[in-house]
């Protein structure tokens, strides 16, 4: 595989997660960076995302991205590919790209449906949709999302099927 920073994406429970961490597993020198670790950092006076969220929760939300892509940059510019996991819904997947953007960036959005996120959201270990339905945010996303980069329906698929999708379609 070409190296690249490989933004991963799709709502959560998509697989966004699984997917990443076995792509950069694949790779000779490769870096999964979880977006989400940024947030997980500020032990006080974090603001979570909401359906409706503060004005604080926004500036969070975008310094957790803003730390994303200067780790990622750094590790890219350092000989490292780069697999950079996140939420990028709608707009947000705008302002990833343009901090990004002197760099070769190959998107994959993951995109089973609302059932298999519904599924997937039980089984997991942790919660994911507090104050979100996934119906509403599943079709938030499919709707604002730019139809951008590789999109994969990974409803019907293992996570190392996924994987070998996102190898074949950036060439590897």
């Amino acid at each position: 595989m070409k190296r690249a920073i490989y933004l991963i994406t799709g709502v959560m429970a998509s697989g966004k997660s699984t997917v990443a961490q076995l792509l950069a597993s694949r790779l000779e020198k490769g870096v999964h960076l979880r977006g989400d670790l940024f947030r997980r950092m500020i032990v006080s006076g974090r603001a979570d995302m909401s359906a409706k969220p503060s004005e604080e929760a926004i500036c969070q939300l975008r310094l957790r991205y803003r730390l994303a892509a200067d780790a990622a940059k750094t590790y890219y510019d350092n000989g490292f590919t780069v697999v950079l996991q996140d939420n990028y819904y709608g707009k947000e997947m705008s302002l990833i790209l343009e901090m990004l953007k002197d760099y070769p960036v190959h998107i994959t959005v993951l995109y089973p449906n609302a059932e298999e996120v519904k599924k997937r959201e039980k089984l997991r270990g942790k919660i994911g949709y507090t104050g979100f339905t996934v119906e509403n945010l599943y079709a938030d996303f499919m709707r604002e999302t730019p139809r951008i980069g590789f999109w994969l329906d990974t409803s019907k698929q293992s996570p190392e099927q996924s994987v070998e999708d996102i190898l074949l379609h950036y060439g590897q």
